[in-house]
């Protein structure tokens, strides 16, 4: 019965902790801190009807010390402490998959697919070449079918992530169209 986070991500975590306080005018000082930069600290205050407190806008794969204050005009509370470590963050995408290649068109897919993703840009172009189109994908989306192309031909598909956040991921890969029918 004691402080520890739930829900942890690569920039958030949950803090929970047992109801200590019960006066109304009580309530909690969270502190929380980079554990390798301490004078980065933060600082938040709930009411002591709280026993939960999400902590957002961290950075990944870094290990937070965090201490609850209980703040009481009535009993002395000792303060709590825990570590939380934020994990890695996921990158999109991690892998891009070229199938069901034809003479004119085929698909491409990515994984994996992030919520912090809010679209996917779809580069394609002929090599050796420098004429590219672009396609642009929901970030729910996780694959598109890319067409009117030329026979037996490779082309670069470079799949962006482009995050909520305003940062861009990018992964290529190379397709090769089948060759035509002939006479076709």
């Amino acid at each position: 019965d004691r402080l520890h986070a739930v829900d942890v991500t690569s920039s958030s975590f949950r803090l929970v902790w047992p109801k200590l306080l019960s006066q109304d005018s009580d309530y909690y000082t969270i502190e929380y801190a980079p554990r390798d930069d301490l004078g980065q600290k933060r600082t938040k205050q709930v009411s002591g009807a709280h026993t939960t407190l999400l902590l957002s806008n961290l950075a990944p794969e870094t290990t937070y010390e965090v201490a609850l204050i209980p703040e009481s005009n009535v009993l002395y509370f000792p303060p709590q402490t825990t570590r939380v470590a934020t994990l890695a963050e996921e990158i999109s995408p991690a892998q891009v998959l070229i199938s069901e290649s034809g003479p004119r068109s085929f698909h491409v897919s990515w994984a994996p697919t992030l919520a912090s993703v809010g679209s996917y840009q779809v580069l394609y172009g002929p090599l050796p070449g420098n004429s590219v189109k672009l396609l642009e994908v929901d970030g729910e989306h996780n694959g598109t079918v890319v067409d009117k192309l030329t026979p037996n031909t490779t082309y670069l598909v470079t799949v962006t992530a482009v995050y909520r956040s305003g940062k861009e991921k990018s992964l290529s890969a190379k397709a090769c169209t089948q060759e035509g029918e002939p006479g076709a």
